[in-house]
């Protein structure tokens, strides 16, 4: 196979339409073989204690194999046909122990300690003396301090941890593929949109059915849930989704053990490490200090927010009496309810916004921004993808130089994982070869074109497409030359979140708004009266929400702070403990809610997902400085796109990477410590209004 694009040189891009599952097979096998010649060269105690005689070939050979892996992973979630998925699990578990092998490889860390201790570490850049000592402390974290059967196994622990959250996201995957919901009768579909009836309907024609074919991916199950005037419908949909990967769905994709494992697993390998539970070994890579301390701002955050929450409520409820007839307000109305409360508070619907953002003018809004904000230009680039829904940009800077290639993959479709991320092929690197700049992957799960008409987003789609817009400009637009540095391979966990959290806040400016906006029929930009009335519902149910995301993250530290494993029932116990403490919402007792939350089980947020309101406090305040700057506009509105600020983010946040700590970095743009209030202030959970 000597046309293997996996195998072709780090410095070009790949060809994704030529690739085929067995180059997975046949690629990743060879790099972990120059990789493992790398490390035992690297390890030579022989060696002079230099960056350039011990890092740079190991960078050179891990550099190769970790690209291909980023590929494979990347198909299997986007493209993931049987035989992909064949060949990312044949090499799972070789990756698995080859990780697990570095990590253990005392040779290797006798060699980064060897460089912090001599000499030349004082000579060093800022990035490299961090790079080896956030070394030292993974090394530490990885077991290489471990001896004998402990070692052998926390080598054990690595692969079937690898393996269960694989087999986790899969179950996750094929429940929703599988699941299906035929509809014949069209009353039933009364209030559903027009165009996700036409979606529904060409899924049963592919299918070889009459009718409509609804399904739980979220262009679908969302429309479904917020307009079908059918209770009955409604419920059933509620169901399926609420049981995805469990025992009360299709029993084929039950996660339950696997969740029982995966807790287990945490638990004996931090056990291993000395820590009383994953939590606290977690944290030892994170901004917050310890579970105590997270538990605390989870709780705190808790009690500011409940007021809200229980009013959000008892509107709700209110209004389902006494505008809908509904003497309950089950689980299943609650989407449809908001939907109809919102419209009579706000007098206009989502499907009255949805119809400006059409896809090509919110890009171009996007671009606009990013462009104005960090002096970068996106141009679109003609090189081989790996599905037709998927596109490739270059970015470049203010003179003309290459910054790095952006690819959009951002509608729904079977085989593809659900929700809406950011990965990377490769990261910045500046070696005796050159400059290869990073390669990103955007991801998202938006309703796809129907029979000629645009790709219509919704207002909260444009949020996610900003939201992971930041995510992809902190890989971009990193200027820290060595990937060890790099955002995604040293900026904590519970930061990671800011630059994404940031770039929502600009949605909601009328100056951005327009750029964003064009009617698909009319071609017209969103009117002024409709944005005031969009405004004005910013923080609608915004105590509920937050609540809600409270919930998840006092479970994830609470069931990760335990010294042991949990039984699948412990764990639904500990989850009806937490929504007791903090809920103001109550699923059914059937609700399976942790089934199907791959953050925790397959996507890496373990005992880590409190990070989403850990980084909202910090972006809230960061966009706060660019309120702080905004120009007046001659209509009352304002315009927070003040490149001033943008470069400082840029500069402080952005460019830095983890060459230092996230605190010293949001410091250095602030000037201070963050602040509770602004998220408080964006939330309208303070006396004080939302800034307009």
């Amino acid at each position: 196979m000597s046309q293997n694009p996996l195998l072709s040189p780090v410095s070009s891009l790949l060809d994704y339409a030529a690739i085929r599952p067995e180059h997975i097979e046949a690629a990743i096998p060879v790099l972990i073989s120059q990789a493992r010649n790398a490390v035992e060269h690297a390890a030579d105690p022989a060696l002079p204690p230099s960056w350039e005689a011990i890092i740079d070939p190991l960078e050179d050979a891990s550099e190769r194999l970790w690209r291909a892996w980023s590929v494979a992973g990347h198909l299997n979630s986007v493209v993931n046909t049987p035989e992909i998925r064949n060949a990312y699990n044949a090499c799972l578990t070789d990756i698995t122990a080859y990780s697990t092998w570095v990590g253990l490889h005392r040779g290797l860390y006798a060699q980064y300690r060897r460089l912090h201790e001599s000499a030349a570490f004082a000579g060093l850049s800022p990035a490299r003396r961090r790079i080896i000592e956030l070394a030292i402390r993974d090394f530490r974290l990885s077991g290489v301090e471990l001896e004998g059967e402990a070692r052998e196994r926390y080598a054990v622990i690595s692969d079937e941890s690898a393996q269960a959250g694989q087999k986790f996201s899969e179950n996750a995957l094929d429940a929703v593929d599988h699941w299906e919901l035929l509809i014949s009768d069209e009353l039933q579909l009364e209030g559903i949109p027009g165009d996700v009836l036409d979606a529904a309907r060409a899924a049963a024609r592919e299918g070889g059915h009459e009718g409509w074919k609804l399904t739980l991916k979220m262009p679908c199950y969302l429309p479904v849930m917020q307009h079908a005037r059918d209770r009955a419908l409604r419920e059933q949909m509620y169901r399926g989704y609420a049981t995805i990967a469990s025992e009360q769905g299709d029993p084929r994709y039950d996660n339950s053990a696997l969740i029982e494992s995966l807790l287990a697993l945490r638990a004996e390998e931090a056990g291993l490490l000395g820590y009383a539970s994953f939590a606290d070994m977690r944290l030892e890579t994170r901004m917050a200090d310890d579970p105590a301390q997270v538990l605390g701002f989870l709780r705190e955050l808790a009690a500011r927010a409940r007021p809200y929450g229980e009013r959000d409520l008892a509107e709700l409820r209110a209004f389902a009496v006494d505008r809908l007839g509904m003497d309950t307000l089950r689980p299943w109305d609650v989407a449809f309810v908001s939907e109809r409360l919102r419209e009579a508070r706000y007098a206009y619907s989502e499907e009255d916004v949805r119809k400006y953002f059409t896809e090509a003018r919110v890009l171009d809004g996007l671009f606009d921004v990013v462009g104005r904000l960090f002096s970068v230009r996106l141009l679109p680039i003609d090189t081989p993808v790996w599905h037709e829904d998927a596109r490739a940009f270059e970015v470049r800077d203010a003179g003309d130089r290459p910054l790095g290639t952006l690819y959009l993959d951002l509608y729904a479709r079977q085989g593809k994982q659900s929700g809406a991320w950011v990965d990377s092929e490769r990261a910045r690197r500046r070696s005796a070869a050159g400059l290869n700049t990073p390669v990103v992957y955007l991801t998202c799960n938006f309703s796809r074109p129907q029979e000629g008409r645009p790709c219509l987003l919704t207002h909260d789609d444009v949020i996610t497409l900003f939201h992971e817009s930041g995510h992809a400009l902190h890989a971009l637009l990193s200027e820290v030359d060595d990937p060890g540095a790099s955002p995604f391979a040293s900026v904590e966990w519970d930061a990671i979140e800011l630059p994404s959290q940031f770039m929502e806040n600009f949605c909601w400016e009328w100056s951005v708004i327009q750029s964003l906006t064009r009617h698909v029929d009319t071609g017209e930009t969103l009117p002024r009266a409709l944005y005031d009335k969009m405004l004005a519902a910013r923080n609608f149910q915004s105590g509920m929400q937050m609540l809600r995301q409270i919930e998840f993250a006092l479970f994830d530290m609470l069931i990760h702070h335990r010294p042991g494993g949990l039984s699948i029932a412990e764990i639904m116990a500990t989850l009806d403990d937490v929504r007791r403490e903090v809920a103001v919402l109550f699923p059914p007792e059937w609700h399976r809610f942790p089934h199907n939350f791959s953050h925790l089980f397959a996507g890496g947020y373990g005992a880590g997902y409190y990070s989403y309101k850990w980084a909202e406090v910090l972006s809230a305040d960061a966009y706060a400085a660019f309120e702080e700057t905004a120009r007046p506009a001659a209509d009352g509105s304002r315009d927070t796109l003040d490149s001033a600020t943008g470069r400082r983010f840029l500069r402080e946040i952005l460019a830095v990477g983890g060459t230092r700590p996230a605190a010293e970095s949001f410091r250095a743009f602030r000037g201070r410590e963050p602040s509770l209030e602004a998220l408080l202030r964006h939330s309208g959970m303070t006396e004080e209004a939302p800034a307009l």
